[in-house]
C-alpha cells in the first residue's frame, strides 16, 4: 500500500522518540551522505534560528519567526524534491529554504528589514516570503496549473502553517487544485498553535490532513519532527504529483495529483519575537513536546548505522557555528536600505495614494532626521 493511501489520522512514523525504527517501517533509499548532511542541516538551522532570536533581543535585526521544533518537516520535506520543483514558503522555512539553496545571509538580511534578502537567485526556485497568512496557497496552485498546462513535469510544494487553515486562500487554493488536478504539495506545518490559538479551536475536524478529501485527494497525517518519515511521505507525494496518470484527468474517485500533508510537530519558543508564548501555554506542555526533538532522534539513529560519533558531532556543531558567525557578519556588513525602499516595488506604477504617503515620509524625515524617528 501506498504510504499516502491510509486513512488521514494513520500518522506516519519511520523513528520512534528514542530514534529507533519503528517496527514495520522502512527506512527511505537515502544514501549516507545525504543523512548526514540532513542532520547537519537541522543542526544548522537550529543554531541559526538560536543566534536570530539573540540578534533580535539585541536590537540588530527586527521581529523574527523561531523554527526550533520544525527543523525536522523541513529538511526533510525540502530534501525530497527535485531540481526542477519549487518551494512556496509562508514566513518560518529558512530551514527547507537553506535546503535549496537560499543563503544565511539573504534570510538574515530580510529579517534585519533589507527587502534584497528576499531576492531569490535564478536556479533556486524558491517563491518569496509571504508574512500574510494563507497568501501563498493560491500563488503555489497557480503556479502548479501553469506548468501542468505548458506540459512541464515539476512539483510544487507550499508550506502553511494550521492557522492559514482558517482562512479563505486555504480553501479556495485546494478546490481549485482539485478540481484542475494540478501538480501540488500543501505542506501543513501543525505546530499545535496559530499564534495563541490551540489547534482544537481552529477546526472541529479530527484531524487537518482530512480537508484534503473534500477537494478531491488525498491528505495523509506525519509525524514532522521525524524527519525520515517527512521525508518518505513528501517524496511519494512528489512522484504521484509528477506521474503520467490518465486516470486522474478529473475522474472522480481518481487519485488525483495534488496531496495534502498535515505535519505534527511543535514550535519550542514564540511565534514570533514579538511574543510571549509563557501567557497562553504552560512549560510542561513545552517539555513534553521537547521529548520528540528532531535533531536528537536523527542523530541517534545515525550514531546506530556507524554514520556519527562523538568526534563527528563536534565538528559539525563547530563548522555550523563559524558558518553561522560568517553569515551574520556579513550580512550586517551590507550598508542599509534608504527607508524610502519601503515605497519601492509594491506597484509597477506607484498609485497616488502611496504617493502622497512618500511625500509625508520624506518630509518628516527632513524635519526631525532619522536618529529622532529610530529612538524608542
Amino acid at each position: 500500500m501506498s504510504t499516502l493511501q491510509r486513512e488521514p489520522d494513520d500518522m506516519v512514523r519511520v523513528l520512534d522518540e528514542d530514534g529507533q525504527v519503528v517496527d514495520g517501517a522502512e527506512v527511505p533509499d537515502l544514501d549516507d551522505e545525504t543523512l548526514v548532511a540532513m542532520y547537519r542541516e537541522m543542526v544548522l538551522a537550529r543554531h541559526f534560528d538560536q543566534r536570530a532570536v539573540s540578534l533580535q533581543r539585541q536590537g540588530r535585526m527586527g521581529t523574527y519567526p523561531p523554527l526550533a521544533g520544525q527543523e525536522g518537516a523541513q529538511i526533510g520535506s525540502a530534501h525530497a524534491l527535485d531540481d526542477e520543483d519549487w518551494l512556496f514558503p509562508s514566513y518560518r522555512e529558512h530551514g527547507a529554504a537553506l535546503v535549496r539553496g537560499l543563503s544565511l545571509t539573504r534570510t538574515l538580511r530580510y529579517w534585519m528589514g533589507d527587502e534584497h534578502g528576499n531576492e531569490i537567485p535564478g536556479d533556486g526556485n524558491i517563491f518569496t516570503i509571504a508574512v500574510p497568512i494563507a497568501t501563498q496557497i493560491p500563488h503555489a496552485t497557480g503556479a502548479a496549473w501553469a506548468s501542468k498546462l505548458q506540459g512541464e513535469r515539476k512539483a510544487f510544494l507550499c508550506y502553511f502553517g494550521d492557522g492559514a487553515t482558517s482562512e479563505g486562500d486555504f480553501h479556495e487554493g485546494l478546490n481549485f487544485a482539485g478540481a484542475f488536478d494540478v501538480p501540488a504539495i500543501f505542506f501543513c506545518n501543525n505546530n499545535q498553535w496559530a499564534i495563541s490559538v490551540p489547534r482544537e479551536q481552529q477546526t472541529a475536524s479530527a484531524t487537518l490532513a482530512q480537508k484534503a478529501e473534500a477537494y478531491g485527494f488525498e491528505g495523509v497525517q506525519v509525524d514532522g519532527m521525524d524527519p525520515l518519515a517527512v521525508y518518505q511521505v513528501t517524496r511519494e507525494a512528489v512522484e504521484k504529483a509528477k506521474a503520467d496518470d490518465p486516470e486522474a484527468d478529473l475522474e472522480i474517485g481518481a487519485a488525483a495529483r495534488p496531496t495534502m500533508i498535515e505535519a505534527i510537530q511543535y514550535r519550542f519558543g514564540a511565534h514570533t519575537t514579538a511574543d510571549d508564548p509563557s501567557v497562553y501555554r504552560d512549560e510542561e506542555e513545552v517539555e513534553r513536546w521537547k521529548q520528540k526533538d528532531p535533531i536528537p532522534r536523527m542523530e541517534t539513529f545515525l550514531r546506530g548505522r556507524g554514520l556519527l560519533d562523538d568526534e563527528r558531532v563536534d565538528a559539525i556543531r563547530s563548522e555550523v557555528e563559524d558558518e553561522v558567525a560568517a553569515a551574520i557578519d556579513e550580512a550586517e556588513a551590507v550598508e542599509r536600505p534608504d527607508p524610502e525602499e519601503i515605497f519601492a516595488h509594491v506597484y509597477a506604477d506607484m498609485p497616488k495614494r502611496l504617493e502622497e504617503q512618500l511625500e509625508w515620509f520624506e518630509q518628516i524625515r527632513e524635519r526631525h532626521g532619522d536618529e529622532a524617528l529610530l529612538e524608542d
